[in-house]
């Protein structure tokens, strides 16, 4: 189980790259439309909320530290905020429909946020992968086999 936790978390990973890569999409497609952010939509709201949750599974499956699991579960409420960004950004235009100086913000908070989620994946790799590493690494990162002085 610990290799399931390892692979989902390599997958969510690569789900939030492409997360980046479909906001890409979107912001250049032409003309913009609703459907301008269709993958970007769906990845973030389907996809990589499956994928926690699956990830999460793993990780207590795999008997992971309750601090691990519980990192594999932060991407869900990372999500939330990343929604409640976006609509607060979407609404903050005036009667013309032009963006108010404050929709610009809250926009740059949706990326950032974004990025802080990207990076929790990063560290819940990194534990899925120190659980299956057979033998404990020193400080240097050279392994430390048993019996032998660190």
């Amino acid at each position: 189980m610990r290799k399931a936790f390892v692979i989902t978390s390599a997958l969510l990973l690569v789900a939030f790259g492409l997360q980046f890569v479909f906001a890409a999409v979107g912001g250049f497609t032409r003309p913009t439309g609703d459907d301008s952010y269709a993958l970007h939509s769906v990845n973030g709201m389907a996809v990589i909320p499956a994928l926690t949750l699956l990830t999460a599974l793993c990780a207590a499956l795999a008997r992971a530290p309750g601090r691990l699991v519980g990192l594999a579960l932060l991407p869900i409420g990372l999500v939330i905020v990343q929604a409640l960004l976006a609509m607060l950004a979407t609404a903050s235009t005036d009667a013309a429909g032009v963006s108010t100086p404050l929709g610009p913000i809250i926009g740059g908070l949706h990326a950032l946020n974004g990025i802080i989620a990207v990076h929790v994946v990063v560290a819940v790799l990194r534990g899925a992968r120190k659980l299956t590493d057979p033998e404990p690494a020193d400080s240097t990162g050279d392994v430390v086999r048993s019996g032998e002085p660190a």
